[in-house]
């Protein structure tokens, strides 16, 4: 079983390392991979669920844990396991609590508005994506809460950079949908026609 050591690296690296390592002659017995962070943690267990790979996390410390990513029939590609081929649908990206510049309160309300006729629309997303300040939305409390869980009820996935949880100090308070990394995300903006609002 290989071995890595992706403390202090940042998101997504020890996505990226892991998968490469995988995809490796010495990776065909499984990868076990040692992090820094919690979010870090899930990320990967997210992506061996998505390679259809077993895998076990195991917490030494708060800032220490050991990922086994086990063995089997690695799936898919390294650009391709985790969203369909382009045109399969769009992806929503939102990067901040407001839509569009000039008055906040503005802007936050437009954001809500977007939000709702979105749940409306006859043609879903196939994500919503968060990052940066954006991620506010996904959290306890967001005055979007309530159409967030109804797309993610319908099928739409919603995905929060855990990065910028983390950032912001807000990991514990996400309220609806998933945590994921920078390559998923990259992965979801480069196949699929995107829209921000």
């Amino acid at each position: 079983m290989k071995e890595l050591d992706c403390r202090g690296l940042v998101c997504p690296q020890p996505v990226i390392e892991t998968k490469k390592a995988l995809k490796s002659p010495e990776g065909v017995e499984g990868v076990t991979v040692r992090v820094d962070n919690l979010i870090t943690t899930q990320n990967l267990a997210k992506m061996a669920q998505q390679m259809n790979l077993p895998c076990e996390v195991e917490s030494q410390s708060e800032t220490d844990y050991s990922v086994r990513i086990g063995t089997g029939e690695v799936t898919g590609s390294l650009a391709a396991e985790t969203v369909p081929s382009s045109g399969s649908g769009y992806v929503v990206a939102i990067s901040g609590p407001t839509m569009g510049d000039g008055a906040e309160e503005l802007g936050k309300k437009l954001l809500g508005s977007f939000l709702y006729s979105l749940s409306e629309q006859d043609e879903l997303p196939r994500a919503i994506v968060f990052y940066n300040g954006g991620v506010a939305a996904t959290l306890e409390g967001s005055p979007a809460l309530e159409d967030l869980k109804l797309l993610s009820e319908k099928g739409v996935e919603i995905l929060s950079c855990g990065l910028c949880l983390n950032y912001y100090g807000w990991t514990e308070q996400l309220a609806v949908g998933e945590v994921t990394n920078m390559y998923r995300i990259t992965e979801l903006l480069r196949t699929h026609a995107v829209v921000r609002p």
